[in-house]
């Protein structure tokens, strides 16, 4: 399956966390084993043998990262909300569009020099990929990439990034 096949399986939810926000829901995606497996493949095709660990943000980015991270054959780490780790954490504070938040992980989570590749389904502000990049430089390791299914091109959130490599499967200007 092509990529631009993919756009059919997002969902517009209107009004949704907050007016005036459209949420691209992912779930029919999800439920589509064609469409899950041409994603998976799609992330990671770029980035085979080039990274040591997944780095998946909360909590839609563990679906697709935990899969990108089996297809490359290497290892999964969590970035989460506050709160929800149990051992020693560090945390990065992010703006959203529609507010801030922060994601924390673990401190022993990457060791130094793990080339890093970030996963989640949405680009948008650039914000939460952008704190995960934080993250993945305070543990001293090295972020190869960053992969999204979907990209809000018009929100701009790209040239937040920096040099890291920036897929997107399916975007929206």
């Amino acid at each position: 399956m092509k990529t631009d096949q993919l756009r059919e399986f997002i969902r517009d939810i209107p009004d949704f966390p907050k007016p005036g926000i459209v949420f691209k829901d992912i779930t029919p995606l999800l439920a589509d084993a064609g469409a899950l497996a041409a994603t998976v493949d799609h992330i990671a095709a770029p980035f085979l043998g080039a990274v040591d660990l997944v780095l998946g943000i909360e909590s839609r980015g563990f679906i697709v990262g935990a899969a990108v991270a089996y297809r490359l054959g290497v290892g999964m780490v969590i970035a989460r909300k506050p709160g929800k780790l149990p051992y020693l954490r560090v945390k990065q504070q992010y703006q959203l569009e529609y507010g801030v938040d922060s994601l924390e992980i673990h401190q022993d989570a990457i060791a130094a020099d793990s080339r890093v590749l970030i996963v989640d389904d949405l680009l948008a502000t650039g914000g939460t990929a952008e704190a995960a990049i934080g993250l993945v430089n305070a543990l001293n390791g090295n972020v190869v990439g960053c992969a999204f299914i979907i990209e809000l091109g018009f929100l701009g959130g790209r040239a937040r990034l920096g040099e890291a490599k920036c897929l997107s499967l399916i975007r929206y200007d």
